[in-house]
C-alpha cells in the first residue's frame, strides 16, 4: 500500500484508502501521511504519529503533532514547541514558544522573546540577528520582518538580498516576488527593482508569465511581467 494513496476523511477522524476505512479506527482529529509514510493523529491518549500499519511510531504522547518534513516533525509538549525524528526522540535540548516545518532543511520558531529566527536540522541558530517575523525558505530566501518594522529577504547567512525596505513581501516564485511600498502591490525582482510603475490594492505570484491583479477601482486584471494589462476580468 503506497502511502501517497490514503486519504483523510472529510470530517479528519480517520483514513481511507481506495475509498475505504483504514486501521478500523476513528480519532479525534487526524492529519496527512508525508514521507516516508507517517502521519499525526490525536485520540483520547494524546498526540502522536502513526504509520501506514496504523500502529504507533512510539511511546510518548505530546498536546500536538505536526507532519513530518526534512525528516524533522514539530510537536507541542504542554506550551513547548520542539522538533522530533522519524524514531520519535527530540532532535535538540532546547524549545520554542513556536516551531514551524522544516523548509530546504531550515525551520523558522519563535524564541521566549518572541522573537524569530531560523535553525537548522540540529536546532542550532544559522545567524546572530532575530526578527519580528520571520516566514519559511523558498530557493534558499526567506521573508522577515525587521525591528523597524520593514520587511526584507535574507538568504540562509541572515543577509539581506538587497537594501531596499518595503511595508510587506511575499516569498520570490520564478526570479519574482510580490512586494508592498507605500503606493500599493508590485512585483520586484531579486535586487529589489520593480517591474512596472503601476501599484495595485492586492496582487498574486506570477503563474507562467501572467499575474491575477485588483486595481484600486476594484477591476481585476491579468499582467504580463512587463506590468502589460493583458486581459480584464
Amino acid at each position: 500500500m503506497n502511502w501517497q494513496n490514503i486519504k483523510v476523511s472529510a470530517d479528519n477522524t480517520h483514513f481511507l484508502f481506495e475509498g475505504k476505512q483504514l486501521f478500523e479506527k476513528h480519532f479525534i482529529e487526524v492529519l496527512k501521511f508525508h514521507s516516508p509514510g507517517i502521519a499525526p493523529v490525536f485520540d483520547n491518549t494524546g498526540a502522536y504519529h502513526i504509520g501506514i500499519n496504523g500502529e504507533a511510531f512510539y511511546s510518548e504522547r505530546y498536546t500536538r503533532t505536526f507532519g513530518y518534513y526534512c525528516n524533522r516533525a514539530a510537536v507541542v509538549l504542554n506550551e513547548k514547541w520542539f522538533h522530533i525524528n522519524e524514531l520519535g526522540k527530540q532532535v535538540y535540548h532546547n524549545s520554542f514558544l513556536w516551531a514551524g516545518n522544516y523548509q530546504e532543511n531550515l525551520c523558522t520558531v519563535r524564541d521566549a522573546t518572541n522573537q524569530y529566527f531560523h535553525i537548522d536540522l540540529n536546532g542550532h541558530k544559522i545567524y546572530s540577528e532575530t526578527f519580528t517575523y520571520a516566514g519559511d525558505f523558498k530557493d534558499g530566501i526567506a521573508c522577515v520582518k525587521t525591528a523597524s518594522g520593514f520587511f526584507k529577504h535574507i538568504d540562509t547567512t541572515g543577509n539581506y538580498l538587497n537594501n531596499i525596505d518595503f511595508l510587506d513581501l511575499g516569498i520570490f516564485h520564478k526570479n519574482f516576488a510580490t512586494a508592498k511600498d507605500k503606493e500599493g502591490w508590485h512585483h520586484i525582482d531579486k535586487q529589489g527593482r520593480e517591474l512596472y510603475k503601476e501599484r495595485y490594492t492586492s496582487i498574486e505570484p506570477f503563474y507562467n508569465g501572467f499575474a491575477l491583479v485588483t486595481q484600486f477601482n476594484n477591476q481585476k486584471i491579468i499582467i504580463d511581467e512587463n506590468g502589460n494589462n493583458i486581459l480584464s476580468l
